[in-house]
């Protein structure tokens, strides 16, 4: 059995337990003011971006300040997603904050590098990162968030027939969420390595469930033999 390394990147959710049948035909609508919010933090973390570029290149290191503005933009982009259009799995609106809310059905984070590679830096966010690119193409379609049922990818696809699913049962399908969340956890994952958040490259593999995999326990030391010992 292969070990699963833990992933820097942390995409969690869970469904709402007494979930609305119909509310997901309204909640695109509901999440404007989100939207028209996130223009504007996308502006600025593709500026913060840059920067941290720079500051990598340089130092090797991603300004802390700036590191936890960008997750914090991710972190928001991933609770409007959840909420409104990627698995769309609470009722529960999300907060107007760039900090984690524990309670929250849909978390994100990203575990800070002490240090990044400065010759990376150069090459990961484009030339590595193909391969990640045509995989995350076919999971989001049009849009990286999966934002947008018309954009052909497989998340918003299955989104949609989750809920639909949902409106004639009243039932969310329990493996589509998980199969659903691990798509979304492997575009989060490559996101965060395209954004130069890590330099942990993303593995090619679906992580399913709400919850991140456990890594594997530290093996135990051997015993020792007391008549060896001099």
């Amino acid at each position: 059995m292969v070990a699963v390394a833990a992933s820097p990147v942390r995409l969690e959710a869970s469904v709402d337990p007494r979930l609305s049948r119909w509310m997901w035909l309204v909640k695109w609508l509901l999440a404007i003011p989100h939207y028209i919010v996130l223009v504007f933090l996308w502006i600025a973390f593709t500026v913060v971006t840059v920067i941290a570029f720079f500051a990598v290149l340089f130092t090797a290191r991603y300004p802390r300040p700036l590191f936890d503005f960008s997750v914090g933009v991710l972190r928001w982009n991933w609770r409007v997603g959840y909420y409104a259009h990627t698995a769309l799995g609470t009722d529960r609106y999300p907060p107007f904050t760039l900090a984690d809310v524990p309670d929250y059905p849909a978390r994100f984070d990203v575990a800070y590098p002490e240090r990044l590679s400065r010759g990376l830096v150069l090459v990961k966010w484009w030339l590595l990162a193909i391969p990640q690119y045509i995989v995350v193409g076919m999971i989001v379609g049009g849009g990286w968030g999966g934002d947008d049922w018309r954009g052909g990818g497989l998340l918003p696809f299955l989104s949609l027939v989750a809920v639909v699913i949902l409106l004639f049962t009243a039932r969310y399908p329990r493996h589509l969420f998980d199969f659903l969340i691990g798509l979304a956890r492997w575009a989060a994952r490559v996101a965060a390595y395209a954004t130069l958040l890590t330099d942990q490259y993303p593995p090619f593999r679906l992580d399913q469930g709400g919850q991140e995999p456990s890594p594997p326990p530290a093996a135990a030391p051997p015993p020792t033999d007391p008549l060896t010992k001099v």
